[in-house]
């Protein structure tokens, strides 16, 4: 490779000979959600990506160093790199530009022939034509050569054909897109936190690359660069928790074709902090990647363990439960062919990776625990603590865990179990509250709905092993009406449930408990939030009354805002007719209301109430909780649910000033 490609230089080995075409572009508008997965938030974010990636894969080449995202004030969004810029001359099959070619034929892209790229994080080429073909209006501009050459599409179709339009010392590609609302009906307003948080993360994985992002519409913008790479991300992973050792074991290594690096820190939390990529790509669900870099890690430790007489010599290995306790680790992978499963490739493939992570682990993280002792040895006592926990639970388990779905044996006594044998019919609602149990318990329909009451708080889990969880009843009593078991007996296939409902009184103390019930799902459940199947219950705060007697009819509201925009219509409505209205009555009577009643806990709503509004699936509002951005919710619990109250004043404090307390619901 020419010494100007390393340097960003336009060179021969990127041309038109590189790009390959396989196919047309017309299903994109038809069935976009094919090419994008939705045409909703998610949809719509994902245009900048397609984009951003192809900007990222010229950093991973080594020949960009700076992409940067502005939003405009318009409705637009422009992605800059100062790459080699996508190549202008003829392309030999298509007959047009290669720049047009990139931008109007599907699957036409550096990334097919192995000549472009020898990795991307744009996985099938298809971005920057997609994107075109969803925007109602995209302008290219390419700086390569000296040369600025400009071209202009509507939906995909090329409206201004290409030309030269100056000279210039830049190089690099500029993309400006317009989302076609008639596609993205739903929204075409792109969320600044989205693309900073985008961003972020490439400039973690892309280690040297300053990535930017400007708002036109309020001025905003932010900077991001890791020389550090991977090696910093850990780094911000744990922050609020307490790190075995300040130092980070980071390796880079090549093998084959393909690139191994890892980056591992250990914390004194319970849970575990995995990040694997391929290609810039978050896998989520793993692969054989992780595979690999698991079954190495766990075979270096217990090798070390048993070689330093820090496990003694009847004592069984430790398992990967025990080892991945406060195990913090970042894996990237990038390879010429990545094969992804499933249609929403969370999982790597590839089984030459799994040899590949195995062997890198195996070699380098011993050499690091043998140079670094003090660290080998607090990483082996937390996971032979770990392994004593692990026991210690499986005991008290084995005594509290009911085994079948629906067998009925050892259900928590005050679980008011329902008559249906359909889980997906299933729901089940834990209430704060004896008082608040009885009403629901009364109000329900026992076919479908069951009722699991709490005694005051919930043990806080975020500091808590499963053995001291164990010994918790209400935690216990939790466990078994589920129905899923825990630890390395969960099984999400013996949910009992199909809808986990709280249903806690709107105000501090009913925050704070649905949130200590988050906290336990999120650590030890959160496979049951991902599956969609757990809710919060919405009762209502005020209702306004009229009537007595058997006329009487309640109306309910459920928050400050709603009150407030009823009362001032229904005054005006009342107005208009030419009703009398008395300037010194009380508000909901000049709204024609004879009471107000607000309601401080669902204890003080009969059984009827509260079927009515918050039970009765013909006229409740659940909201299903979701988890969108799992590294943002580690780091909020770790906040505020951990033992630093440190951190926890801060996150109040630097928030106090934004809080309007008329919106609150207490």
């Amino acid at each position: 490779m020419a010494a100007a490609n390393k340097s960003g230089g336009a060179g021969e080995e990127y041309n038109a000979s590189e790009i390959q075409v396989l196919e047309g572009l017309e299903p994109v508008r038809k069935r976009p959600g094919m090419y994008i997965g939705s045409t909703g938030y998610d949809g719509l974010h994902h245009l900048i990506k397609e984009i951003a990636d192809n900007s990222i894969d010229e950093a991973i080449a080594g020949h960009a160093t700076h992409v940067k995202v502005t939003i405009l004030n318009d409705g637009g969004c422009r992605v800059d790199d100062d790459g080699r810029g996508i190549p202008v001359d003829i392309h030999p099959k298509t007959k047009m530009s290669t720049l047009e070619t990139v931008l109007t034929v599907l699957h036409a892209g550096g990334k097919f022939g192995g000549g472009g790229y020898k990795v991307s994080s744009g996985l099938h080429g298809v971005g920057s034509s997609v994107v075109n073909a969803l925007s109602k209006h995209m302008i290219a501009e390419v700086y390569r050569d000296g040369k600025i050459n400009h071209i202009e599409f509507d939906t995909g179709k090329t409206v201004k054909p290409i030309e030269v339009t100056g000279s210039t010392t830049k190089q690099g590609t500029s993309i400006t897109f317009y989302p076609d609302e008639t596609i993205f009906k739903e929204t075409v307003t792109f969320d600044y936190d989205w693309v900073v948080n985008y961003l972020r993360h490439q400039a973690y994985l892309t280690k040297g690359i300053l990535t930017s992002v400007h708002d036109e519409r309020t001025g905003k913008s932010d900077s991001f660069y890791f020389e550090g790479g991977i090696k910093s991300y850990v780094r911000r992973l744990n922050e609020g928790k307490e790190v075995i050792s300040d130092d980070v074991f980071y390796v880079e290594k090549e093998i084959e074709d393909s690139v191994v690096e890892i980056a591992v820190q250990y914390n004194d939390s319970f849970s575990e902090t995995m990040r694997p990529f391929a290609n810039n790509v978050l896998t989520p669900d793993g692969g054989t990647h992780v595979v690999g870099f698991r079954t190495a890690l766990n075979r270096v430790i217990n090798d070390y363990a048993r070689k330093n007489g820090l496990l003694k010599e009847k004592e069984d290995n430790l398992t990967g439960d025990d080892i991945k306790e406060g195990l913090t680790a970042v894996i990237l992978v990038k390879l010429p062919d990545p094969q992804f499963e499933g249609q929403t490739k969370n999982k790597l493939g590839n089984p030459e990776v799994r040899g590949y992570a195995d062997k890198v682990t195996s070699e380098y993280f011993a050499y690091y625990l043998e140079e670094h002792p003090d660290v080998a040895k607090k990483i082996v006592q937390k996971a032979t603590l770990a392994a004593r926990a692990r026991k210690a639970a499986r005991a008290a388990r084995d005594n509290v865990i009911r085994k079948g779905a629906f067998e009925g044996l050892n259900l928590p006594s005050k679980l008011a179990d329902c008559s249906s044998r359909d889980r997906t019919q299933c729901e089940l609602f834990i209430v704060e509250g004896n008082s608040a149990a009885g009403s629901a318990k009364e109000g329900r329909d026992s076919k479908i709905q069951a009722i699991l009451p709490l005694r005051g708080k919930v043990l806080n889990t975020e500091r808590a092993r499963l053995d001291k969880m164990f010994a918790n009843a209400e935690i216990v009593s939790l466990i078994k009406a589920l129905g899923v078991g825990i630890g390395d007996t969960f099984d999400i296939n013996g949910l009992r449930y199909y809808k986990i409902v709280f249903m806690t009184d709107a105000d501090v103390d009913g925050a704070h408990i649905s949130t200590l019930l988050l906290t336990f799902f999120f650590r030890y459940m959160p496979e049951v939030i991902k599956a969609g199947h757990v809710y919060l219950a919405k009762p209502p705060l005020f209702g306004l009354i009229k009537g007595t007697g058997s006329s009487r009819k309640i109306e309910y509201i459920y928050n400050e805002d709603a009150l407030e925009r009823t009362l001032t219509k229904r005054i005006e409505e009342r107005k208009a007719a030419g009703t009398k209205i008395n300037p010194e009555d009380e508000r909901f009577k000049q709204a024609g209301y004879t009471a107000q009643q607000r309601f401080k806990g669902l204890g003080e709503m009969d059984a009827a109430q509260l079927w009515e509004t918050t039970m009765n699936p013909e006229n409740r509002t659940l909201i299903r909780v979701n988890i969108e951005d799992a590294e943002k919710a580690d780091a909020i619990f770790t906040k505020l649910m951990g033992d630093e109250a440190e951190l926890r004043k801060n996150f109040i404090q630097s928030r106090a000033a934004t809080v309007d307390l008329d919106d609150l619901d207490f």
